[in-house]
């Protein structure tokens, strides 16, 4: 039997701390007293059933989208399934790809199905749910490695834009990754989309074959992995820039379909150092990177201003 879930205000009495087991969660509500109190309580509730619900299905969302012979039946799952469903024929994907984004988004549609806020987030390990009300917005930072949390620039993401999930995916997080960016940090229309496809794009940043690259099967780490055999990448050497730039190039070339298709708004990737952005046309960027390959001077995950950094973390 596992430890009861922790529901917590954190000391700066405004955010609130859910975790339970492998899920941990930031959340944070703007708006008048009465109605974050009531998106708070809605979070808590909902969040307690969602572990169990994930588990009792964990067989089939561990399976290959491709293969998947039913659908799942949880809210949650269903979420996962839809997100990763446009890549199901192209590539190796399961549910699993897009349950951070998927989970933080079923606390956030609690937290605004019960009250009136005027923004509100949910961090689940740097993959970010955002509400926002008219004329609200966030200020995002964007950092190169999520071991190193560190800005070298920011974007805003107003109420006008299409952008309500963030995720970061690459292999120096806690999920594994088939690539070898340090980290690919998606902004699309829900968290859950954007999880799904900076797992894609972050896997698209390889240099397949190269000596400098060690990779091991998933299973050898993790048993139960749903990559199974499949190498994932345990440690990146040094790359010369031009290694660096190929393999920068092969990711945005993904990206900017996945953006050509409406799946994503823009995408950050990052590699030694090293960025290339591919920016939706109504992205107000503050970053010193243009679009291209630049040299940042810092490095770190992409969050919104505030709130801690966080690998990005799976059940």
């Amino acid at each position: 039997m596992r430890e009861p879930a922790t529901i917590r205000l954190l000391p700066d009495g405004r955010r609130l701390h859910l975790s339970d087991g492998p899920i941990d969660l930031i959340v944070e509500a703007g708006g008048a007293r009465d109605e974050i109190r009531h998106a708070y309580e809605a979070a808590a509730r909902r969040f307690v059933t969602i572990l169990d619900e994930l588990c009792a299905e964990l067989p089939l969302l561990r399976r290959p989208a491709s293969c998947a012979l039913s659908r799942p039946r949880g809210a949650v799952a269903q979420c996962m399934a839809d997100a990763v469903d446009p890549y199901r024929e192209p590539c190796f994907i399961t549910p699993m790809a897009a349950v951070a984004g998927a989970v933080a988004e079923a606390v956030l549609a609690a937290m605004t199905d019960a009250a009136e806020l005027d923004r509100a987030h949910v961090n689940n390990g740097g993959d970010i749910a955002l509400h926002l009300a008219r004329g609200q917005s966030y200020r995002v930072g964007m950092v190169v490695r999520p071991d190193r949390p560190s800005l070298f620039g920011s974007i805003e993401i107003s109420s006008g834009t299409p952008v309500r999930g963030i995720a970061t995916s690459g292999w120096r997080g806690r999920s594994f990754s088939l690539g070898i960016a340090d980290a690919v940090t998606v902004l699309a229309a829900s968290a859950s989309q954007a999880d799904a496809a900076a797992t894609i794009i972050a896997n698209a940043v390889d240099l397949p074959g190269h000596p400098a690259v060690t990779r091991v099967p998933a299973r050898e780490i993790v048993p139960d992995s749903d990559l199974r055999e499949i190498p994932v990448t345990r440690d990146v050497g040094h790359l010369s820039p031009p290694e660096i730039e190929n393999a920068l190039r092969s990711g945005a070339k993904v990206a900017e379909a996945l953006r050509a298709r409406g799946l994503i708004y823009a995408a950050a990737l990052n590699l030694q150092e090293h960025v290339r952005i591919v920016r939706g046309r109504q992205a107000a960027s503050r970053s010193r990177c243009r679009d291209g390959l630049r040299r940042p001077s810092a490095s770190g995950a992409a969050l919104p201003a505030k709130i801690p950094a966080r690998s990005p973390q799976h059940v």
